[in-house]
């Protein structure tokens, strides 16, 4: 065999295998190319790290062939998530405070949120239903969702709204449905009737309402816990990153902190 065609066949050879590497390399999965995606901030990317999505949503046993409610949006970080994730396989209802027409925040937050899905092809399959805080509320057509989520919100919603809310979760849930709650959580050590302004909520007390609701608690999990939050500060959990409530006082210090430790639960209709 000539030196040339010894380099032709090695070339060939390494060519084959290289291709053979690179088909055997998966496909980034839709969760993880929404996550990347371009329509997503860099400044809502940077929250990542505090946030865990794709872990968080991997935990809850999100697939994006999936029906999932997503109770009250707010700025919709996690909807950029959501919607991307699920285009053209699964559905996605934000259920969210009406438009009643009033200038308060309910109605305001529900313009804001309209504009938002206006504004990228990406949001084009999200539906939008109405939720009323501690008001029985259709989320979702009734047995159609395979995952509700709520994320950060039961302080809102105090003890009679989180109850309700679970209620309507359940009903929007298929028998075996999840329902996923990331929530900031207050250390038992502290009185919740005391510290209802505070922005945390107690683990226990959460778990009670669904358990009363109907659920069984599935699972749990540390993915959005942080032990640096001790849920003693002098804005309730807004003196921490992101919103830093003292401006510039003690700034380092939240920085340092982070974001609050969050409890992670996960039930089952």
């Amino acid at each position: 065999m000539t030196t040339l065609t010894k380099l032709l066949t090695a070339s060939i050879i390494s060519a084959s295998l290289l291709t053979a590497c690179v088909s055997t390399i998966p496909e980034p999965s839709q969760l993880t190319q929404a996550l990347a995606g371009e329509h997503r901030s860099d400044k809502n990317k940077a929250r990542d790290m505090y946030r865990h999505p794709k872990e968080t949503l991997e935990f809850f046993g999100f697939n994006p062939s999936m029906t999932v409610v997503e109770l009250t949006p707010g700025g919709g970080w996690y909807t950029e998530i959501l919607a991307a994730a699920l285009k053209g396989k699964g559905k996605l209802y934000g259920a969210h405070y009406p438009d009643t027409g009033e200038d308060n925040y309910y109605s305001n937050s529900r313009k804001k949120l309209e504009q938002k899905l206006a504004s990228n092809d990406i949001y084009s399959e999200v539906e939008l239903t109405n939720f009323v805080p501690r008001q029985e509320s259709t989320l979702a057509p009734k047995g159609t969702a395979d995952l509700v989520l709520t994320f950060r919100n039961l302080h809102n919603w105090k003890e009679d709204g989180t109850l309700q809310v679970f209620k309507d979760a359940y009903t929007a849930l298929k028998k075996g449905g999840v329902l996923g709650v990331v929530e900031h959580r207050m250390p038992e050590s502290q009185n919740f009737s005391e510290n209802m302004s505070s922005g945390y909520f107690p683990e226990a007390l959460a778990v009670k309402l669904a358990l009363e609701a109907g659920f069984t608690l599935a699972d749990s999990s540390d993915i959005n816990a942080n032990p640096k939050d001790s849920a003693k500060h002098p804005k309730g959990v807004w003196t921490l990153p992101p919103v830093l409530r003292l401006g510039d006082e003690d700034k380092e210090k939240y920085l340092a902190i982070g974001e609050s430790d969050r409890m992670t639960l996960k039930f089952i209709k």
